[in-house]
């Protein structure tokens, strides 16, 4: 090319082909530095996580008597003294540490805890919540009181943790909400420790959130949002519930399955009946009743009820693409519960969660062994949780399975029957609706889904991600009514006996749990 050629077709770049680039160049331009931002904020993670750490070694014995402290008070949601004896020692522990805490109240409802570590700065607010009351026990069940925190090591001996030469990571606290659900505020508020301790501020306005009654059902949940919108309705929200990944990961879960509840009671004679005289006459109420869930549910777990899966919405691509990363420990699981076989049709566990399902919780009717007489019973009742998925609703399944009912020739009442409905007609159930909830779902593309993972990452807990938690949790309440992103951040471990005798946290999942608020307070972005 001779040099006036040359130089026209220089002038012709600039004027026409970079000129028009320019605005493409602006966005990419936006776009490294948003993205440089994020990453320097990430990276910061790995030593705020390490900061994190050599301040909890340093006050292990302080932060687990904190815990033990707070798990010697007894949390039924309807024990309402030992309830405001939780939520009034919670406060406490917010403004020992300089935390602006509120208790939110509505008449005859649990209080919400409420404490604010904030930024002047700070463009957003990000909520962590947890939970602080827990499920009933039963005693007799237990190794020991279940008010009465006991430390074990893997052995299951008993341990002097106050007075031992050195804390084990293995060792085991028992205690009823050991794992479900004081052992994130009990995190959080050590994380906050180490932060100050080094002198590092929040990059966002953190927010703590600790509900009393979510064994209950969470039934003043949506009133509280919308009595309190001002501190219930922030920009994200990070839910701090139920376990870890069953490999010991760390883990983030973007959705929930909703759930609905049902009894059913089918009836036979109106008194009990010697099955020698009127067996094969008398229709039996356990056998229809065993028939009537087994032209619900197949043996693999499909549900038969007609239209059941119409409203499913299908996995996205990211989705599907994050389910092959999920480490593959299916094979611990069944040794673990001593099962020979799996239900699902052959597919994955966490395939399996995408799905909705249909459960049989009990079977009451009659006796067994020693107790059985020849007895035709007058009734027999059934307990079912379904559990459901995008986009379904209680109403729709609702909706579902009664008309499943009738198509098995069944009169549906909604009180026990009389004599006239009785001998009116041949078959009969009692069907009793609990309340439930709809399912929920974040994008695990969004830039928060994006930070929280690569702020973990960094810190040294890449985290398995789930689309979706197979639990219910009403997620759907904290995304309303902008569609609020909300993820799920669990730290017990995976073995905890959560909602069962002798639960426990393994003291390893404490510490990590330290470390990730710490490096999560500390390093989110502030847009």
């Amino acid at each position: 090319m001779n040099r006036p050629n040359s130089m026209r077709l220089r002038r012709y770049l600039s004027s026409s082909i970079l000129v028009k680039a320019i605005p493409i160049c602006r966005l990419l331009i936006c776009a490294v530095i948003g993205s440089v931002i994020i990453a320097a904020a990430a990276s910061d993670s790995r030593s705020i996580a390490r900061q994190a750490r050599d301040w909890r070694t340093q006050h292990e014995r302080d932060i687990l008597q904190e815990f033990s402290n707070l798990l010697a008070i007894p949390n039924l949601a309807s024990d309402e003294p030992n309830i405001q004896r939780n939520a009034a020692a919670i406060r406490a522990m917010l403004e020992k540490r300089g935390l602006t805490a509120q208790l939110l109240t509505l008449a005859d409802a649990p209080p919400i805890v409420v404490g604010d570590f904030s930024t002047p700065s700070a463009q957003r607010t990000v909520a962590f919540y947890a939970h602080y009351d827990g499920q009933p026990v039963d005693p007799l069940g237990w190794k020991s009181d279940p008010w009465k925190p006991v430390m074990r090591d893997q052995s299951g001996h008993d341990v002097d943790w106050q007075d031992a030469r050195g804390i084990d990571p293995e060792w085991r606290l028992y205690a009823r909400s050991a794992g479900d659900d004081k052992a994130p505020i009990i995190g959080m508020l050590a994380a906050i420790d180490a932060l100050r301790s080094s002198g590092v501020t929040p990059s966002v306005n953190i927010r703590l959130v600790f509900e009393g009654e979510e064994e209950a059902g969470s039934p003043h949940l949506a009133r509280y949002l919308e009595e309190y919108p001002k501190l219930l309705r922030p920009d994200a929200w990070v839910i701090c519930d139920g376990p870890v990944h069953q490999s010991r990961r760390m883990e983030l879960f973007f959705g929930a399955r909703g759930t609905t509840d049902l009894e059913l009671t089918v009836y036979g004679p109106v008194k009990g009946l010697h099955d020698g005289h009127y067996g094969n006459w008398v229709p039996n109420p356990i056998v229809r009743l065993t028939h009537l869930i087994d032209s619900m549910r197949d043996e693999n777990g499909h549900i038969l009820v007609k239209g059941f899966y119409n409203d499913v919405r299908a996995p996205t691509s990211a989705e599907r693409a994050t389910l092959t990363k999920i480490p593959d420990i299916e094979g611990d699981l069944r040794r673990e519960f001593q099962i020979g076989a799996m239900e699902g049709g052959g597919k994955h566990l966490n395939e399996v969660l995408l799905l909705p399902a249909l459960n049989v919780r009990g079977i009451v009717s009659g006796h067994v062994g020693d107790k059985a007489s020849n007895t035709i019973q007058t009734e027999a009742r059934a307990s079912i949780d379904f559990r459901l998925v995008p986009n379904e609703t209680p109403e729709s399944i609702n909706r579902l399975v009664e008309q499943h009912r009738e198509s098995q020739g069944y009169t549906i009442v909604r009180q026990a029957p009389d004599a006239g409905t009785r001998m009116q007609h041949p078959k009969i159930v009692l069907v009793e609706w609990g309340a439930g909830y709809p399912p929920a779902r974040t994008s695990i593309d969004l830039p928060l889904s994006r930070e929280i993972f690569d702020i973990m990452t960094i810190a040294g807990h890449e985290p398995v991600r789930l689309p979706t938690s197979g639990g219910s949790i009403p997620m759907y309440l904290f995304q309303q009514p902008n569609n609020t992103p909300v993820i799920g951040l669990p730290i017990a471990n995976h073995d905890d006996n959560q909602h069962a005798a002798d639960e426990n946290l393994r003291l390893q999942n404490l510490w990590d749990a330290i470390e990730i608020y710490a490096a999560l307070f500390a390093a989110l972005p502030s847009h």
